[in-house]
């Protein structure tokens, strides 16, 4: 199991689209609103980091309206 934590910007006045869009995807564990120099992170669960991968890419960063993602991956200890 792969978890990421994506950092997402989008276009001025697209959050609640972007966050209405994301919100419904069984991937998406959370979904919240920030201040500063991100305005949503998500925390997303996948079979593996390619799965992952495949999310951000031809999920997320097709959403219109979103900008920028950085994405940070979980790691075991």
């Amino acid at each position: 199991m792969a978890v990421g934590f994506v950092l997402i910007n989008v276009a001025p006045g697209s959050e609640k689209k972007v966050f209405d869009t994301m919100i419904k995807w069984d991937e998406i564990q959370e979904l919240h609103p920030l201040f500063g120099d991100y305005d949503l992170i998500a925390k997303v669960q996948a079979p593996d980091y390619e799965a992952l991968s495949d999310i951000v890419v031809n999920k997320i960063r097709t959403i219109k309206g979103v900008t920028e993602t950085k994405t940070l991956t979980g790691a075991k200890f």
